[in-house]
């Protein structure tokens, strides 16, 4: 393994120089990958705010290889405490698109989740016309989104974090527990889209309610087409709707990882938890020695608590799975939550609100490039090893921008909102009913095309693919852990040097580092844990080289 770790580092200086209601793509493999995508819904980390409908016992029959079945649990007690769901929406006044004059703008973001709003709002600060497409613009995003502290310092959010802890815990088992000297907080959702909605209507950014049905593009345009009949040409197009990839293409396979969660918001009589640390992750299993088919599918597959204590009576818990394919039924997790909580002498006397998430993690990312631009989940930027993507989003929403601002031009003398209109036909059965789009002699920048190359290969160069295999490759090596073997994982990572397991958590280590990682964490593994990597990580390790020994820098088409 170490010596592989090393051909690892030779792989990567070898291709270092080697300068919802969408219609699927012509792939089926998408296609089919869509039928499970579409029933997902978002996570308690940023998924942009776009939530699908968990349909219920859509997990029922899987296992992580398909080999057994788990059994089907009844309803959980904790279930008939739920209130009915009851969206929360802000009250601001939104300039609104206007569909009789239907304007050009320079960009459309399509969703109005955490991802668009920050793009939207940074690019409209330069000047540019943008237009947010979102069914429901003013919705609460509806999950509790856990960050670590420092992240949001360096996005200059720490204002809209509403309750901190000075450090976190883990519990491997009832002899082990770690503290994780790192400060975590909880997002005030409410605080964070208010004030990005405010920055949008300061900057004069247009929203229009719909959902969106369609994307076509000619040679310097798209048009966008929404559900309601309503068209707007823009330059660019931004598909920032999450995991539903409702605009971007895939080419190949999409087959993840899944994290299943079930959380609750909940008023209690007290609970065992320091409320001046947050739990990270309790992998304690002695809840469940009373029932032999749980336990031994919590062996197999395993779930941990995950907490958020905001007084002695007040707290977030959620069960979940880290990672498995296909994965864990989400009646087995709300069963495993109830049998844990009745153990820690957790009694629940109200339910405030309560949360599935079930997170694609991994696969394989969309084609790069192609005409639909994408961030967040729609672009592959869940962490392939955790779930998280808050920071790895909200980071390179900036960047986006930037690259968006740069390739218009910077200037809106030359947007398209600001160009003159001509009768040029675009060859879409949708134009053909009268649309008209700007000719080619009013091309003076890029095209459509060379705009959209630009962008992916600044949103995701050499070296952010490279950390995503080994992301990848991560989870691919826990997929294949059992509840002792994810222990002794964990009793690992958490003793590596701070630097390293945060730097992990938070993306912030690239190729070279995450290979010393790698072998960092080897090293600090005991024999048992060393030959369970070996065994599980063999064969993705020479995916993963050979993967990394073939990639190249995305071309940027407008140089």
């Amino acid at each position: 393994m170490v010596m592989a770790m090393a051909e690892l580092g030779s792989a990567l200086s070898r291709s270092s120089f080697a300068v919802s209601s969408f219609a699927p793509s012509s792939s089926s493999q998408k296609a089919a990958a869509d039928v499970l995508c579409n029933e997902l819904i978002s996570s308690r980390d940023f998924l942009t705010g776009a939530v699908i409908p968990c349909k219920p016992g859509r997990f029922q029959l899987h296992t992580k290889r398909g080999q057994r079945q788990l059994p089907v649990c009844r309803a959980s007690s904790l279930l008939e405490l739920v209130p009915p769901h009851v969206k929360k929406n802000l009250n601001y006044e939104l300039l609104r698109f206007d569909t009789l004059k239907r304007k050009a703008v320079d960009l459309v973001v399509v969703g109005a989740g955490p991802a668009g709003l920050a793009v939207a709002q940074r690019v409209s600060g330069e000047g540019v016309d943008v237009c947010v497409v979102d069914p429901a613009p003013q919705s609460v995003w509806p999950n509790n989104y856990g960050v670590w502290v420092d992240e949001f310092e360096d996005l200059d959010l720490l204002d809209c974090l509403d309750y901190t802890w000075g450090s976190a815990v883990v519990y491997l088992d009832d002899a082990r527990k770690k503290t994780l000297e790192r400060p975590y907080g909880r997002v005030n959702r409410t605080r964070l889209k208010s004030k990005m909605l405010e920055a949008c209507i300061a900057n004069g950014v247009q929203f229009h309610q719909a959902k969106v049905k369609d994307v076509d593009h000619n040679v310097s345009k798209s048009i966008v087409t929404c559900e309601d009949g309503t068209m707007i040409e823009a330059a660019v197009v931004l598909d920032a709707t999450g995991h539903s990839r409702r605009l971007v293409q895939y080419d190949k396979p999409f087959n993840p990882g899944y994290q299943i969660a079930y959380g609750i918001v909940a008023e209690v009589d007290s609970h065992p938890f320091d409320v001046d640390k947050m739990l990270f992750m309790d992998w304690r299993d002695s809840h469940l020695h009373g029932d032999k088919l749980l336990m031994d599918g919590n062996l197999e597959l395993p779930t941990f608590l995950y907490a958020m204590p905001f007084s002695a009576n007040h707290i977030f818990l959620e069960e979940t799975s880290l990672v498995a394919r296909p994965g864990v039924p989400m009646d087995v997790i709300q069963k495993r939550m109830e049998l844990r909580l009745k153990h820690l002498g957790i009694h629940v006397r109200s339910i405030e609100e309560d949360e599935k998430c079930v997170i694609p993690m991994g696969g394989v990312l969309p084609v790069i490039p192609q005409r639909v631009l994408g961030i967040g989940g729609t672009a592959g930027m869940v962490h392939p090893s955790t779930g998280y993507m808050v920071a790895r989003t909200l980071a390179a929403a900036p960047l986006l921008a930037e690259s968006v601002i740069k390739s218009l031009g910077g200037s809106t003398s030359t947007h398209v909102s600001s160009r003159p209109q001509y009768s040029q036909k675009v060859e879409s059965s949708t134009y053909s009913q009268g649309l008209e789009a700007t000719s080619d002699e009013d091309n003076a920048g890029p095209s459509g095309d060379e705009l959209a190359a630009g962008v992916w290969a600044d949103l995701w160069p050499l070296e952010r693919q490279q950390q995503r295999a080994f992301f990848c490759f991560g989870m691919e090596v826990l997929l294949k852990l059992d509840l002792a073997g994810t222990r002794r994982f964990f009793d690992a990572f958490f003793d590596l040097e701070a630097h390293l397991w945060q730097g992990f958590l938070s993306s912030r280590l690239y190729f070279i580092e995450l290979i010393g990682f790698g072998l960092s964490l080897f090293k600090h593994a005991t024999n048992h844990a060393r030959a369970e990597i070996v065994a599980s990580g063999t064969v993705p390790l020479a995916k993963l080289i050979l993967e990394v020994a073939q990639m190249r820098p995305p071309k940027d088409q407008s140089k």
